[in-house]
């Protein structure tokens, strides 16, 4: 039951997944074509703007993540429930409710190559918008149960404290890159991790393979971040849907100049110069790339992401031998694989 990369061959999932279980592939394809169906029938409105802007991103793409763990996650229970699509509908609803907010936030002005929200229209309409998808959200998630409902919630509570934490420099005895790994563990590792126990929940899977899912997901979101962070420096537009250095110049910190600032070498002074705040000329933004991804601290991103992505597949272990299982096995390594 191997999965590996490969994007061009059969039975291919979205990340570029294979595996030889045809009925996997299949589930999975019909599960992300209803979530797809379901998140245009949420972005949907009479009014022509609310319509206009939630759908801006919603057809901008994105390979729909979070929902793709929600139906591999229901493998492990009933993968046919129709409650599943709900829920995946639900994550990537409130993933891209975030992703309106955060650009806001950024300055962002390009997301998966179209104009964000906010440099299209303005940042009311774009904080609004994102108001708007929690809603459509909020009311799916009333037709899946309280305990759905009350697993949302603390989600979003936590989506949120880590997008305050983020704001705030670190305590007096936490170094700034534990604080970033807690920020990610809130921003990024609450929702994927509720992506998998939304699956794995609502198809009647057992307590304790929810609970390990679960906790998968936690450490595996940090990983999947990490590697953002990393590709926004080495990688191309492509890969990351934006232009490489838009954290640096949006003063965003990330794990690799958290690392270059903390370095004391000599030879990184203005390295460390240029990363102590937002960078606005383009040819200054080209200077800290190279410097960044010649440096020392781009290898150690690289071995915490790897941790982690380790830690990930560990959690694993014990799960029902099944394909669903082989496939977030190889997802550890793929999500790896991108920084390399």
């Amino acid at each position: 039951m191997s999965v590996q990369v490969a994007t061009e061959r059969a039975g291919s999932l979205p990340w570029g997944l294979v595996t030889s279980d045809p009925g996997l592939v299949a589930r999975a394809r019909t599960g992300l074509a209803e979530v797809e169906e379901l998140l245009l029938r949420c972005a949907h409105s009479d009014h022509a703007l609310i319509r206009e802007s939630a759908v801006h991103l919603v057809e901008a793409g994105g390979k729909r993540f979070r929902p793709l763990l929600t139906v591999v996650a229901a493998e492990f229970g009933e993968p046919s429930v129709p409650q599943v699509a709900v829920a995946g509908c639900v994550v990537e609803l409130t993933h891209l409710a975030t992703l309106y907010h955060d650009d806001v936030m950024d300055e962002a002005t390009m997301r998966r190559g179209v104009p964000t929200a906010n440099a299209r229209w303005d940042n009311t309409i774009a904080i609004l918008t994102g108001d708007y998808l929690f809603a459509k959200a909020s009311m799916l998630l009333a037709d899946l149960g309280p305990e759905a409902v009350r697993l949302q919630a603390a989600t979003f509570e936590r989506l949120v404290t880590g997008q305050i934490n983020e704001c705030i420099e670190p305590g007096p005895d936490e170094s700034a890159i534990d604080h970033y790994l807690k920020v990610l563990e809130d921003k990024t590792g609450s929702l994927i991790a509720t992506s998998l126990r939304f699956g794995a929940l609502l198809s009647g899977a057992s307590p304790t393979v929810v609970e390990q899912l679960t906790r998968f997901g936690e450490t595996f979101g940090v990983a999947f971040q990490l590697v953002d962070d990393i590709i926004d420096i080495a990688g191309e537009a492509e890969q990351s849907g934006k232009l490489p250095g838009t954290d640096l110049r949006e003063g965003v910190p990330t794990l690799p100049t958290l690392y270059a600032l903390a370095s004391t070498d000599p030879e990184s002074a203005r390295l460390r110069e240029l990363l102590s705040a937002p960078i606005e000329e383009d040819e200054l933004v080209l200077e800290a790339l190279d410097r960044l991804r010649a440096h020392a601290a781009m290898d150690q991103a690289r071995v915490t992401a790897r941790r982690y992505a380790e830690e990930a597949r560990t959690m694993l272990e014990g799960l029902p031998d099944i394909p669903a299982r082989d496939a977030l096995h190889a997802l550890c390594e793929l999500v790896y694989s991108r920084t390399v």
